[in-house]
């Protein structure tokens, strides 16, 4: 059985207790929160000891595998700390708010040798790798793609420097996917504002994002995105090539378009449940092959939406 930890138990935390919980062969062992109602409730439901200090949690408890669900102004060294100890890791994306920071978590985390899986769950759709499929040996010209969501709850999402603002943290999904099927990305340019919810106290994370992309295959890309409020949730990515469109609307359909036909396909992933399992698995069997959103990976796209951000404040172009 995998001892199993959580650190941090907000909202995304409960999506991975309870799949771990039904994971066959893991064990939630300990779980911490600075809160400590909220380690005394996840405790007591899930048989876990509850912790309010990570550096006691780690000293009392045997691990072998830790979610780290803290948002990313708040990380601290947990990474580190828990990768020196031999704990293979589930970070929550994104990695974090300052690209040197998380370059030094890096070089400790490949050091010490442990496993560790990102949040980008996205990638364990079923339909995303059917688009991934399909694109293979094909020229892309250019990737379109925009997200028009809410104001998050945290109080903290709505503060620049906290959250790194709705890009870093929200649309780094929709980033995360235009890379993963589209390569990685070798210029950035962004022009961004706070519009409608400059009013709301504590704000100052852009509320509308315009955000152009050169490929380091050539392909030119683009993203749209805002928290302003709207009568509906949009997500979509578009992706154009030589007499071929492939087309993803939210999480849920994979449109194909050729020249004489038309193919659909509609997702029947969990993708929690999938990207969990391959982490646990990933440690049971020692093939990280399984892990489709790797530390580096990860990486990468935190540092095109931190490029933006830059772009945005500077009027200049970041080159990656």
């Amino acid at each position: 059985m995998l001892q199993v930890g959580f650190v941090g138990l907000g909202g995304i935390a409960r999506e991975h207790l309870g799949i771990v919980s039904e994971f066959p062969k893991a064990n939630i062992a300990a779980v911490c929160d600075i809160v400590q109602e909220n380690a005394e409730k996840a405790a007591e439901q899930y048989g876990a000891n509850a912790y309010t200090d990570f550096d006691i949690l780690l000293e009392c408890e045997q691990l072998d595998a830790l979610f780290v669900c803290v948002p990313q102004f708040a990380r601290a060294d947990i990474e580190e700390k828990a990768a020196q100890r031999g704990i293979h890791l589930f970070v929550e994306k994104p990695l974090g708010i300052d690209m040197e920071t998380v370059k030094k978590k890096a070089e400790v985390l490949h050091q010490s040798g442990v496993i560790v899986s990102t949040g980008y769950c996205l990638r364990y759709l079923d339909i995303i790798e059917k688009a991934k499929q399909y694109l293979v040996g094909k020229q892309i010209a250019m990737v379109r793609a925009n997200r028009f969501d809410s104001m998050y709850g945290p109080l903290w999402w709505r503060d620049l420097s906290k959250s790194g603002g709705q890009l870093v943290d929200q649309v780094t999904h929709n980033i995360d996917m235009m890379m993963y099927l589209a390569g990685k990305i070798k210029k950035v340019s962004a022009d961004m504002g706070l519009t409608i919810m400059k009013d709301v106290p504590g704000t100052t994370a852009p509320d509308v994002s315009s955000v152009n992309v050169v490929f380091e295959s050539g392909a030119i890309g683009h993203i749209a995105a805002s928290y302003i409020p709207q009568p509906d949730y949009r997500s979509s990515l578009e992706i154009m090539g030589n007499n071929f469109r492939v087309t993803i609307d939210g999480i849920a359909t994979l449109t194909i378009v050729e020249k004489d036909q038309t193919i659909s396909y509609k997702s029947n992933t969990l993708f929690y449940k999938e990207q969990d399992e391959a982490f646990l698995n990933a440690i049971l069997t020692s093939d990280r092959s399984l892990i489709l959103s790797s530390y580096e990976e990860a990486m990468n796209t935190l540092e095109v939406t931190l490029a933006a951000n830059e772009s945005a404040q500077t009027g200049l172009s970041v080159y990656l």
